[in-house]
């Protein structure tokens, strides 16, 4: 049973979470800034990262904590914090692409796009992809994806604005399957170019977060019915931990308690849909376009 007890000492480390002020993000930035590492809360806001901060530094810690502003809605940000982010920090061991929305009312980000879709994959894809060079020249980094149990399905490239129509379910299930997708595939144009970095995805099971705060009354009672109670939060950080971290971690590895929706960290099963190669080389290319961001 893998636990926080078996995290090693992260000095040294360098650490990006994004989304570190809430549920599993905020979990991750504990337990890696606890092990020592130097660890970077990026937060859609200034007054939620200080406010994060400080309450990390009250919890107490080995490591160092620096805050960061990064609205993932908005490319421009992505952009914005990269650019401070590269001009200050010659490395980074660990990109933790944790943030995320999950079924809200039909919502666009600021480029126009579904949200979540938006949030979840087009605002990673392009932060990953502007750090690259960083985890390129740090010595055995990672970049972990956040999915989800929920993800399923496949991006429609006409409906991406909701040109069609919005079903909030579906389109969480195709951003978390989005993420899925990019691992798969950045990993294998990773061995290709022969870097150094292991990519690799991971999934909290059944967690209690505010991540479930678009979720009527109604509907998440049925699901605590259908499904038993959720875990807390720190639990639930565990596969994003046992990714980041673990020794026997492989390359495009995917992650989640060993019950499935509840546990402790174990290999998960990748969906057929995460297998497809041509369906991640298609989504690549696509958010390569959307973004105009390329790497790799």
């Amino acid at each position: 049973m893998w636990n926080k007890e078996n995290i090693a000492a992260q000095n040294g480390k360098t650490i990006l979470v994004t989304g570190a002020n809430t549920g599993i993000g905020y979990e991750t930035a504990l337990a890696l800034y606890q092990a020592g590492a130097h660890v970077i809360l990026a937060c859609r806001t200034t007054e939620k990262a200080l406010e994060t901060q400080l309450k990390l530094e009250t919890q107490g810690g080995n490591g160092s904590l620096e805050i960061g502003v990064i609205d993932l809605s908005d490319l421009e940000s992505v952009t914005q914090f990269a650019k401070g982010f590269t001009a200050k920090h010659q490395k980074l061991d660990v990109l933790i692409n944790n943030a995320g929305v999950m079924v809200p009312p039909a919502s666009y980000t600021k480029q126009g796009y579904e949200l979540q879709f938006g949030v979840n994959y087009l605002g990673h894809f392009a932060l990953t992809g502007y750090l690259y060079p960083l985890l390129k020249n740090t010595p055995k980094s990672r970049v972990v994806m956040l999915s989800s149990l929920a993800a399923q399905g496949v991006a429609d490239f006409d409906n991406l604005k909701m040109e069609k129509s919005y079903d909030a379910n579906r389109e969480y299930g195709i951003s978390k399957m989005a993420c899925l997708q990019f691992a798969m595939e950045m990993q294998k144009r990773v061995t290709a170019a022969a870097d150094d970095i292991l990519v690799v995805s991971a999934h909290p099971g059944g967690t209690f977060t505010s991540l479930s705060r678009h979720l009527s009354e109604d509907v998440f009672n049925g699901m605590i019915e259908q499904y038993g109670g959720f875990m807390p939060a720190w639990q639930g950080a565990l596969p994003t931990l046992y990714a980041a971290l673990a020794d026997e971690v492989t390359p495009a590895g995917y992650y989640g308690p060993d019950g499935g929706l509840r546990g402790y960290p174990a290999v998960a099963e990748i969906p057929q849909e995460a297998q497809d190669a041509g369906l991640s080389k298609a989504l690549w290319q696509k958010a390569e376009e959307l973004t105009g961001v390329r790497f790799l």
